[in-house]
C-alpha cells in the first residue's frame, strides 16, 4: 500500500459544543482506534488524547481523540486508492489505516473520522479494490463482463496487503462466473462469502442467439 502522510493533534474537550466549535474551524474529530489492551484499574500514564474504553473481564482498552484539518484528508478520503496513514501525533509516528467514516447527509461533508492503529506483525482487514485484467473467452464468444464487486474484504498485515487484487479472466467462459472462493492471493486471506460472485460473463441477447442459431444447424 501506498503511504499517506498525516497530521494530527490530540483533542480532550469532547463535548457538543467543542465538537461544533472543531467543526467550525475545517477541523475533523477523529477517533484513533485499536490501542494497547490494559488491566483496570490502570495506574500507568495516559498521553494528551488518550482515554480508556472497558471492554469486560477487567479489561481496557485505550484509544485517543484526535482532529485533523478537512483539507488535509481530501486525497485520503476521496479516492478509490487504499492507504497506510503514517499519523504524527504526540511528537511520535503512528500507523493507521481508515476504518470509518461519517459524513453530513445533507451536505456531504466528513463529521467524523474512525482510524485503526496497525502493527506489522498483526493482521488487520481491509477492503482492497478489485481489478480485472486479460479478455475472457466468453466476451470473445459475444458475452458480457460484469464485476459484482469492486473490493473484496482481505484480513494480512498491512505491510502485505496491495493496493489492488488483480484478476485475470482470459479463461472465464461464456456463462461462466469467478467466486471469491476461486481467487487465491499469496499471503492473503480473503474473508468475504466463498460463494460471493466477484465476476461473472453474461449471456447477451445476441449470444443466446447465436448459440440458438448453432443448435438448429
Amino acid at each position: 500500500m501506498k503511504v499517506y502522510e498525516l497530521k494530527a493533534s490530540p483533542r480532550t474537550d469532547l463535548g457538543k459544543k467543542a465538537t461544533k466549535a472543531l467543526r467550525a474551524e475545517g477541523k475533523i474529530p477523529v477517533v484513533l482506534n485499536g490501542g494497547e489492551i490494559v488491566t483496570l484499574p490502570y495506574d500507568g500514564k495516559l498521553r494528551a488524547g488518550e482515554k480508556i474504553v472497558e471492554i469486560g473481564n477487567g479489561k481496557g482498552l485505550i484509544t485517543t481523540d484526535i482532529f485533523v484539518d478537512n483539507d488535509a484528508v481530501r486525497k485520503l478520503v476521496y479516492t478509490p486508492d487504499i492507504f497506510a496513514i503514517e499519523l504524527e501525533l504526540n511528537g511520535e509516528k503512528r500507523m493507521a489505516v481508515l476504518k470509518d467514516l461519517q459524513f453530513h447527509p445533507v451536505k456531504d461533508t466528513i463529521l467524523h473520522i474512525d482510524l485503526l492503529e496497525v502493527k506489522p506483525e498483526k493482521p488487520v482487514v481491509i477492503e482492497v479494490p478489485v481489478k480485472l485484467e486479460g479478455h475472457a473467452e466468453g466476451v470473445k464468444a459475444g458475452g458480457k463482463l460484469t464485476l459484482s464487486m469492486k473490493k473484496l474484504k482481505v484480513r494480512a498485515p498491512y505491510t502485505a496487503i496491495p493496493e489492488r487484487l488483480v484478476i485475470n479472466v482470459d479463461t472465464l467462459g461464456l456463462g461462466k462466473s469467478l467466486a471469491v472462493g476461486d481467487l487465491h492471493f499469496e499471503g492473503l486471506e480473503l474473508v468475504n462469502a466463498k460463494n460471493a460472485v466477484v465476476c461473472a460473463v453474461q449471456l447477451t441477447r445476441a449470444a443466446r442467439g447465436a448459440a440458438a442459431a448453432a443448435a438448429a444447424k
